[in-house]
């Protein structure tokens, strides 16, 4: 099965090379990826510097490639691998926006059900407000999720989602707190009924460490509504790491190629809860 993520990194890296290839290319040119790199630092500069987390998603815009490995260990002891977790190519195509497209996860259980594809997925993301360090150091945007029934052998959805969600962020020099608050509403049923309409809410808080180390907790808290879960409450307490971004180009300050990589444990505080602990291991090029 070592494949799989073999296959992911090589995504990640390749597609972060050809950014990079690009950004120096045009350098030279003044052509397109040029144009598109000195518009996405202009709108990065709007807002904090903060690290993306390992699972609460970023309240700021991001351009990345990333792949994540997740290994769950459940109540009975069986494992699952989660390989990719749904992460993939982001981008800050113009001011206040980024827009997203998640690759299909692969899924490995480890136990009798059929190992296979998850649902492919797509974001579109809008910076309602922000502030960099010197201007409030905070930031707020919504945005959705749609996901798509691609899944194969039961690992996916069996109907079409969106999640709207929204998220805001606020540092305190070098410490910051981030939180999002969003709902899965399945488009027909039999999502419906089994899954209902679950309600997540998320919050990170970080503290930078010199340059690069970025130590971080979080509370990654699911609400069901409806469905066979109806009522119950999960929730994970998530201690993590994440050290970048590394410049590859340490020397020019106008670089943007760098790689940041992160890593946490998951541990179930709710008496209900669908696995016992999850390791959450991520990489990104940052471009």
């Amino acid at each position: 099965m070592m494949k799989k993520p073999l296959f992911a990194l090589l995504f990640l890296f390749a597609t972060g090379g050809v950014f990079a290839q690009g950004s120096s290319t045009s350098a030279a040119s003044g052509g397109f990826f040029k144009q598109w790199l000195a518009r996405t630092s202009a709108t990065q500069a709007k807002q904090p510097g903060w690290a993306v987390p390992l699972v609460t998603t970023y309240t700021g815009l991001i351009q990345v490639a990333r792949t994540d490995f997740v290994h769950q260990i459940a109540p009975a002891l069986t494992t699952t691998w989660n390989y990719d977790n749904s992460k993939g190519l982001n981008l800050v195509p113009w001011a206040n926006t980024e827009v997203a497209f998640n690759l299909p996860p692969y899924i490995q259980h480890n136990s009798t059900a059929v190992n296979g594809f998850g649902d492919v997925s797509f974001l579109g993301k809008y910076r309602i407000a922000s502030g960099n360090a010197q201007h409030g150091n905070y930031t707020l945007s919504a945005w959705v999720l749609a996901t798509i029934p691609t899944g194969s052998y039961k690992n996916g959805s069996t109907d079409a989602s969106v999640a709207p969600t929204v998220g805001g962020g606020k540092g305190f020099g070098n410490f910051d707190v981030q939180s999002t608050l969003g709902t899965t509403l399945p488009t027909g049923n039999p999502a419906i009924t089994t899954a209902g309409r679950p309600v997540a809410w998320n919050t990170v808080a970080q503290y930078r460490f010199g340059k690069l180390f970025w130590p971080e907790i979080e509370s990654n808290a699911t609400f069901y509504k409806g469905g066979t879960n109806d009522g119950k409450t999960q929730e994970f307490i998530t201690p993590g790491l994440i050290v970048g971004k590394c410049a590859l180009h340490s020397s020019d300050p106008g670089a943007r190629a760098g790689l940041a990589v992160g890593a946490g444990m998951q541990i179930a505080t709710s008496s209900f809860h669908s696995y016992n602990h999850g390791l959450v291991m991520s990489a990104r090029w940052i471009f």
